[in-house]
């Protein structure tokens, strides 16, 4: 399974997240905002990543942009997990080079379908 890095600044959505993504046999690693997870991501490899858009210190499409400057992630699939729902949004997301967007309050079966669909 695959060892995916979630970044949201409410403890709850990463339990949350954590638990569907375990109980599914992913490895999971939590950041609380977006410079942890830039941080984590610099120094570890995860087969995906999933963050929240708007978060403290580094917002996740600003997290987005700096992971695909790096390249051992220039094409590794990165998730919004996110209550925005703004088409513009989805589109800047899209362009700073997001590649699936998951709406909250999430539904597990949705969540971990939209996780086979990008890691293959």
């Amino acid at each position: 399974m695959a060892h995916i890095l979630i970044s949201d600044d409410s403890a709850a959505m990463r339990q949350m997240v954590t638990y569907t993504l375990s109980s599914a046999s992913h490895e999971v690693t939590q950041a609380i905002n977006g410079a942890q997870a830039l941080e984590l991501a610099k120094q570890g490899e995860f087969d995906l990543v999933i963050t929240d858009v708007n978060m403290p210190l580094l917002d996740g499409l600003s997290l987005v942009r700096e992971l695909r400057a790096l390249p051992s992630y220039r094409f590794k699939p990165i998730l919004l997990l996110t209550t925005e729902t703004d088409p513009e949004k989805k589109q800047i997301a899209r362009t700073a080079g997001a590649t699936g967007w998951v709406r909250k309050p999430f539904d597990p079966d949705k969540l971990l379908a939209a996780i086979r669909k990008v890691l293959g």
